[in-house]
């Protein structure tokens, strides 16, 4: 398929920025709608999930994530895309289940059954049991499991306390459960038609195309291997959610910056991500796309009637950063590949990372001692003048938020 419009890798990371508001933050009243732009929040540490919208969000308060999800519940917190914890806009909860339902549930799988020791008509028992056991009080995970035991069997009951979440996530993804707020240093678990006011799921089908046009309008453009990480499903799942779009994509050629970046890995370079190949794009966002300025090319641009796009913007991203999880699969564009065991880590542990101009150009990290916020930055490479004075403000302003006096070092 011969790509319909052509970008480069300035383009794309200009738009990219702009679109997960790491360009121009917005005003903390429209904290929910930046939670909504990005697909959710990663919210495996709620801490990083709290700094995420820091970055993106001025005059936001310590303690509005907690105050979103057990307070207000303008928030709710679930097992999501990829399998992972994310806190999700409540009003759009229902939305991202019926788009999860279109994949392939787990427990189908032989490997599942066979790993966890329950069958497939097994599982479905503990499935159906499970909202009936959450039809009054939200219940710990052990009373959970005695609740689903009684229904089933003491085995089944027993099988929800083997593993964390594994077994848990399916019903998430179907709208049974949701998290509730704590008992001490306990979970518990609710059901979301009885946690949410107006739930009403949506149909399945549109709701994946709903999904599908989020991701795209955040992080496009994309290959279908890229969207499919990222929703947690297969490249050929993947690719029907984006035909189904129909006219409402394009494929677009994404271009290498340099000569330098000409010499990107050949693993991103077959996947459709630079040096011509085709990747997905909304139509509608293309224009907005093509209409921003290259970075290393801004003065130029601007005198030509372009849009100058961010000269040296610096952000500081916190662990799990949305931007960074859905930039796994393109290192070499955005990350040094000698970098990325640096930032990828193991146990799908992702470092907070420097980025600049919508390139990681380093780690960092924080602590809170006593009233003093220390911040350690690591740089990739040598640091332009310009770059380290904006990373010290933004870690001055970190201090701010968490209420302490800052520290900074470089390494």
């Amino acid at each position: 398929m011969q790509p319909t419009a052509a970008l480069t890798w300035d383009q794309v990371l200009a738009f990219r920025q702009r679109r997960q508001r790491l360009a121009d933050r917005m005003p903390a009243a429209q904290a929910l709608q930046v939670v909504q732009c990005l697909g959710g929040l990663h919210a495996q540490v709620l801490t990083s999930a709290e700094l995420m919208l820091w970055a993106r969000v001025d005059g936001l308060e310590r303690g509005w994530l907690d105050r979103a999800l057990w307070e207000e519940r303008t928030l709710v917190k679930t097992w999501a895309m990829r399998g992972t914890l994310h806190a999700l806009p409540a009003g759009e909860l229902a939305l991202w289940c019926a788009a999860l339902s279109t994949i392939k549930p787990r427990h189908h799988a032989a490997s599942f059954q066979r790993y966890f020791g329950v069958s497939r008509d097994e599982y479905e028992q503990i499935l159906a049991a499970i909202p009936e056991a959450l039809d009054g009080a939200p219940l710990t995970r052990d009373e959970l499991a005695n609740e689903v035991g009684g229904r089933t069997s003491a085995r089944l009951g027993d099988k929800l306390r083997e593993s964390w979440g594994a077994l848990l996530k399916p019903a998430a993804f179907r709208g049974l459960l949701c998290f509730a707020p704590s008992a001490g240093p306990k979970v518990r678990f609710t059901r979301p038609d009885r946690w949410l006011p107006g739930w009403a799921p949506p149909d399945a089908a549109e709701a994946a195309r709903e999904a599908t046009r989020r991701y795209l309008s955040a992080y496009g453009p994309a290959t279908r291997e890229q969207f499919a990480r990222w929703f947690g499903t297969t490249p050929a799942h993947a690719g029907r959610l984006i035909a189904a779009l129909d006219e409402e994509v394009i494929t677009v050629a994404v271009t290498p910056f340099s000569s330098a970046d000409a010499g990107a890995d050949r693993s991103v370079r077959k996947r459709g991500s630079v040096d011509g190949a085709p990747a997905w794009m909304l139509g509608a966002d293309v224009n907005s796309a093509t209409a921003l300025a290259d970075t290393r090319g801004v003065e130029e641009a601007a005198s030509a009637g372009g849009s100058a796009a961010l000269a040296d913007a610096v952000r500081l991203l916190p662990a799990f950063d949305q931007y960074v999880v859905a930039a796994l699969r393109e290192p070499g564009p955005i990350l040094d590949a000698a970098q990325k065991a640096r930032v990828y880590r193991p146990q799908g542990w992702i470092s907070p990372v420097v980025l600049v101009d919508g390139r990681m150009a380093g780690v960092w990290r924080h602590e809170a001692r006593g009233n003093r916020v220390e911040v350690e930055v690591e740089a990739f490479g040598p640091v332009p003048e310009g770059v380290t004075e904006q990373a010290e403000r933004e870690a001055a302003r970190l201090a701010a938020f968490l209420g302490g006096d800052l520290v900074v070092r470089w390494r």
